[in-house]
């Protein structure tokens, strides 16, 4: 997209011209976020959490930093080198319950960007890579999340490990040696803390590299919108900067206040008592659960109660799991309506609502003991969250008939009112 708004980026002082002239990276980041990016003038709010993301992904990466100077990585010092930064280091309270505390909001605000892609068909062409992409970077979130989770090395930290790393071993022949390889041994010790610590620390800056693939490749289709209708004309752009820098950036403040309440005065909300019980082997806790963000593949896992087809009931939770998550690469090709947007699809629209409570479901079942009455909810939960990818999306798609689409961006925006001079 290039229109007569979008002026070529020009350096204003000597300096800045002989920069450009050797390294364009104010070129660049102009021509990305700046005035030179052409933007959908009908975002909504639903657009902001990609910039969220990014912020919190800083914000994790630098609190991380700073922890990781005083986090002794050994299954005998591990516990109280985090009570040490908790007591002894000058901020290390507010370090450690800004990441803590970070990790969850930046779920929280990557879910909000995923069921928003997913109500507004933003895994439909020409975007299919920039979903994929945002699913590998969701993928290694959890990756990342998980080993974060070990390293406090709390009652919690210590059975967590013992029952994720356990799912390798549903698998037939190569589960057990996986485990083995993954923990460095045969139970969470010494050298499972210490690959888990250096993995923890690697992963945020891969993710930092694949944002910059999402980016990337976000720019050469150009962002969706609300519409799902393709720009064409200049009235259906604004420039990002500072239209959207301007929106960007109050929402940010305002979410970020939300942040800053929960780290300093409820900051054990989203945690786990049992984490400041140091780790004991031989003490299993009465109710292990992953992190909240985890829960409904967790339930998905628990609900497979039965052999079936010869198949152990542990591998089919295992593979249902992961392949819950192996789904939504394949959206692309499981919703073949020409309309991306839920808004001009009412028989999808309901049936996302739907799958929204469904996943919620999940989420309470995963976080709940494992009784009788969970287990049934999270079974139908879990039938339905397969059907509607598998069933109910491929057929809507197919027999829908989708309301009538603006003829252009500025067209559902203005109402046919001139567009204001840019």
């Amino acid at each position: 997209m290039s229109f007569a708004w979008a002026k070529p980026y020009e350096p204003k002082t000597e300096l800045g011209r002989w920069f450009d002239q050797r390294m364009p990276l104010p070129r660049l980041v102009y021509n990305a976020v700046g005035g030179g990016y052409p933007v959908p003038r009908n975002l909504n709010y639903g657009w902001n959490f990609g910039v969220l993301s990014g912020i919190f992904l800083t914000i994790q990466i630098v609190t991380g930093i700073v922890l990781a100077m005083w986090y002794f990585a050994s299954a005998d010092g591990a516990f109280n080198s985090i009570e040490h930064i908790m007591r002894d280091v000058n901020g290390g309270w507010m370090m450690r319950y800004a990441h803590m505390n970070g990790a969850s909001f930046f779920f929280i605000v990557v879910y909000i960007h995923i069921f928003r892609g997913l109500y507004y068909g933003s895994y439909k062409a020409p975007r299919e890579l920039v979903w994929m992409l945002g699913l590998v970077i969701y993928l290694l979130m959890m990756a990342t999340a998980f080993m974060g989770y070990v390293l406090p090395w709390g009652q919690m930290s210590y059975w967590g490990a013992q029952v994720i790393t356990g799912f390798f071993s549903a698998f037939p022949v190569v589960g057990e040696p996986i485990r083995v390889w993954l923990l460095g041994g045969y139970a969470p010790d010494q050298a499972a803390l210490t690959r888990f610590f250096s993995l923890h620390y690697l992963l945020p800056f891969v993710i930092a590299g694949v944002v910059i693939l999402h980016i990337w490749s976000l720019h050469i289709p150009g962002s969706g919108n609300p519409t799902g209708v393709d720009v064409k004309t200049e009235k259906d752009t604004l420039p990002f900067h500072p239209f959207y820098t301007a929106k960007d950036g109050w929402f940010a403040a305002a979410f970020l206040t939300a942040y800053a309440a929960v780290m300093f005065f409820i900051p054990n909300a989203m945690g786990h008592a049992d984490n400041y019980i140091p780790a004991n082997p031989l003490a299993t806790p009465a109710h292990i659960v992953p992190e909240w963000y985890f829960w409904p593949f967790y339930a998905i896992l628990r609900a497979f109660t039965s052999n079936f087809l010869g198949i152990d009931a542990k591998l089919w939770g295992v593979l249902a799991m992961f392949t819950s998550i192996l789904l939504l690469f394949f959206l692309p090709w499981l919703d073949k309506s020409p309309v991306r947007s839920g808004a001009y699809r009412p028989v999808f629209k309901r049936f996302f609502w739907l799958l929204l409570l469904d996943v919620a479901i999940l989420g309470y079942c995963g976080g709940s003991p494992a009784t009788p009455i969970f287990v049934a909810f999270s079974q139908l939960a879990t039938a339905y969250y397969f059907a509607h990818f598998l069933i109910i999306l491929p057929l809507v798609s197919k027999y829908e008939t989708p309301l009538p689409l603006p003829n252009s961006i500025s067209e559902s925006v203005l109402h046919g009112t001139t567009a204001p001079a840019n």
